[in-house]
């Protein structure tokens, strides 16, 4: 666990979550914004539900250990898509072990009773970045997420504008090779196939690419 000490009064506190394929990362945060305490595992994303769940629970726990946690208010997670924000479930395409799987009511049970907010890892980006961040100022922007994954996020008009299941801008999944390998979410050609950063790497090493020493 890492603590920021020097960052003044922790007000507005909250809980967050960033959980993709790669790492579960989470944080204390205050309303300017700035990380007071973070920590993370990773992401055990080819074991069973329940072992992906205990790494999340890993991270609130030493989250909890904070002076800070008792002041935080609520819980925000931005999770690796898709989401179904309605429903509070999460069924990661990378996550083989989470389809349907109940996080809203999971995270709720181990963060005390917090009142948790899902939302897919693009959409949470997308939110910072018109906050804080490159689309700050702008009216209309579509902010991409690619790492383990590719997603996304919409502004429009000035809004956040997530779609009804928190996955709209989630562009990994659109098709753009019908000829293309095919993608774990049973599709073909997807973006993510072939601009997730796993698979960059694979085609460059198939290609005869060699990390250095």
């Amino acid at each position: 666990m890492q603590t920021d000490p020097a960052a003044g009064p922790a007000d507005g506190l909250v809980v967050a979550l960033d959980i993709g394929g790669t790492k579960i990362a989470g944080a204390l945060v205050d309303g300017e914004g700035r990380i007071r305490v973070r920590s993370r595992r990773p992401t055990p994303a080819r074991e069973d539900g329940e072992t992906v769940m205990g790494a999340v629970e890993e991270v609130l726990a030493e989250l909890a250990v904070s002076p800070l946690w008792e002041s935080a208010a609520a819980v925000g997670i931005g999770s690796a898509g898709p989401v179904d924000a309605h429903r509070g479930t999460v069924s990661p395409v990378n996550v083989p072990g989470w389809r349907d799987f109940p996080l809203v009511e999971r995270v709720h049970k181990a963060a005390d009773g917090r009142p948790v907010t899902l939302v897919g890892d693009g959409v949470a980006m997308t939110a910072a970045e018109h906050w804080l961040g490159a689309a700050r100022g702008h009216d209309n922007a579509l902010c991409l997420v690619v790492s383990t994954g590719v997603g996304g996020g919409l502004v429009l008009d000035g809004r956040l504008h997530p779609g009804p299941t928190g996955n709209a801008g989630h562009i990994g999944h659109i098709a753009v090779d019908l000829d293309g390998e095919p993608c774990a979410c049973g599709g073909r050609g997807c973006v993510e196939r072939i601009a997730g950063g796993p698979h960059i790497a694979r085609r460059a090493l198939e290609s005869g690419w060699r990390p250095g020493p």
